[in-house]
């Protein structure tokens, strides 16, 4: 098992450079029960870091699993009022938000689908107003994970739980930068990294890009005042944050009509318990109009199902193929670790952030400006060595954006 030391300086990076935790503000952890130990130390570091009040929101597997095998459908398929109340009372409030995600990927395999959608779209609709807060940036939030037993054994299937977890924690530590002498400074270059690439897309503005890869033949427009995120962020406040970590991606937003073609995913999708693997989807004029998948067909079915949002896309991301987490050789089935492995898209709601001045619009506006809506977001992985991407200027001119999974601009500095 990796030292209390490491895990307290893991601790502190989630906090410091995650959240940005700052004097007399409060924090709300949602965190697996089997991580007890690993959350107290956070909740620890807070309250040393100023934190006036931490919560935390528990989750258990086994009793999640308990819940969909027993109760009624008329429970699954609800949301309490309570938990809307205490989520909405903290971000406004203007909490920190740590998120500790280590569910067991295999979870739900046997739950029936529509089952899972219903209490995915019950959760998404009470949390709306919540989700504002998050996905326009007005308060701090962050995204780790750490090892859990039945996690680890679906990532080393060969060994033992507890050789499972160590090997577990040995890959996140080292791809969180945790051990380095100095983190939160190692941080601060990743994020000066991700900067530069971000900054030479946005001085690219290019009107569209074409994905090519063995199952994909894609292109998809981007709208007209689209803005290239990475690494860190600022809130409303001006507060510097990370949302994941790990992260390696830069990304925006494609046009809501603008996608047509197929693309295949190239790593299995956790989509809330349940996993999709080996599928593909293809789209006309920006929307979800075939799809198949080897395994977990009827959960796809149910995701694209959640709304009209969710057949179309909201997020478009780069990741280079030597990223620390592709480099790893491994597949986490955790998203979180799995897109930064990868270049990847979102089906599902946008970020308003990722267009010019659309923090500030309505849902009409956002919709004139190409930006899509949606109850759901969720990212798979479409990237590998053999992705090629060409950005398209607006006077239809090309160039080489990545070639064999990698960039082609210089993002360490034109």
């Amino acid at each position: 098992m990796v030292s209390q030391g490491v895990q307290e300086k893991y601790a502190a990076l989630a906090l410091r450079t995650g959240v940005n935790l700052q004097k007399g503000q409060a924090l709300m952890i949602n965190a697996p029960i089997e991580g007890a130990d690993f959350t107290r130390k956070v909740a620890r570091k807070a309250y040393e870091l100023g934190a006036k009040n931490v919560h935390i929101n528990w989750v258990d597997d086994e009793l999640t699993l308990l819940k969909y095998e027993y109760a009624p459908d008329e429970v699954i398929a609800s949301y309490p009022d309570w938990k809307v109340q205490l989520h909405d009372e903290f971000a406004e409030d203007g909490a920190a938000v740590l998120n500790i995600r280590s569910t067991n990927p295999d979870l739900l395999k046997d739950i029936d689908p529509s089952k899972v959608a219903k209490a995915n779209k019950a959760s998404a609709e009470a949390m709306k107003n919540f989700r504002k807060y998050t996905m326009n940036d007005i308060i701090a939030w962050s995204i780790i994970s750490i090892p859990t037993g039945d996690w680890a054994q679906k990532v080393f299937p060969e060994k033992s739980r507890e050789d499972a977890i160590e090997s577990l924690w040995d890959a996140i530590v080292k791809i969180v930068r945790v051990d380095q002498e100095d983190p939160i400074t190692a941080w601060e270059a990743h994020n000066d990294t991700l900067r530069t690439a971000r900054e030479i897309l946005n001085r690219k503005n290019y009107k569209k890009l074409i994905f090519k890869a063995p199952g994909t033949a894609l292109e998809m427009e981007l709208p007209e005042g689209h803005i290239w995120k990475g690494g860190s962020a600022k809130t409303e406040g001006g507060t510097t944050f990370n949302p994941n970590m790990p992260t390696e991606e830069v990304f925006s937003l494609p046009h809501k009509y603008g996608v047509n073609g197929t693309v295949s995913s190239t790593k299995p999708l956790n989509y809330g318990g349940s996993l999709i693997d080996n599928f593909s989807l293809t789209f006309k004029d920006g929307k979800v109009v075939d799809y198949k998948a080897e395994q977990g067909e009827g959960t796809l079915e149910q995701l694209l199902k959640t709304d009209e949002g969710s057949k179309r896309l909201g997020e478009v991301a780069l990741v280079p193929h030597e990223s620390p987490v592709s480099q790893s050789g491994l597949i986490f089935y955790n998203t979180l670790f799995d897109e930064n492995a990868s270049c990847h898209i979102a089906l599902g709601k946008a970020y308003p952030t990722n267009l010019e001045g659309g923090a500030a619009m309505d849902e009409d506006q956002l919709d004139k400006h190409g930006v899509n809506d949606s109850l759901s977001h969720v990212d798979f992985m479409i990237g590998s060595e053999k992705l090629d991407i060409d950005g398209v200027f607006s006077d239809g001119t090309t160039e080489a954006v990545f070639r064999n999974g990698t960039w082609a601009l210089n993002v360490k500095g034109e």
